[in-house]
C-alpha cells in the first residue's frame, strides 16, 4: 500500500463518516483540536478504519500516541507493512 492511497482512503473516512471538509484534512491537523473529534468519535473512527483497511486497531497500544492525521497515515502504513511481513513468514 502506498502512502498516497492510504491518505486518500483515510481522508474519505473523515469526509464521509464525520462530515469534515477535505480542505481541513491536512497531515498536521490535530484530531481533537483541529478536526473537533471527541472520545466517542474516536471509537467510531477506529471501527471505520478497521473496516476500511481490514486491520485490528483497538488492541494496539500504539494507537494512544496518535495525535494528528499524519500519525494515522503512518500507523495504517505500519500495520500494512507488519501484515505483509507476517504473510511472508507463513
Amino acid at each position: 500500500m502506498i502512502k498516497e492511497e492510504v491518505i486518500k482512503r483515510i481522508n474519505k473516512v473523515f469526509e464521509k463518516d464525520f462530515e469534515i471538509d477535505l480542505k481541513r484534512l491536512k497531515p498536521d491537523a490535530q484530531i481533537f483540536n483541529d478536526l473537533g473529534l471527541d472520545s466517542l468519535d474516536i471509537v467510531d473512527l477506529v471501527v471505520a478504519l478497521q473496516k476500511e483497511f481490514s486491520v485490528t486497531i483497538r488492541d494496539d497500544a500504539r494507537v494512544r500516541n496518535i495525535r494528528t492525521l499524519n500519525d494515522i497515515y503512518d500507523f495504517i502504513l505500519l500495520l500494512g507493512e507488519e501484515r505483509k511481513k507476517e504473510n511472508i513468514k507463513e
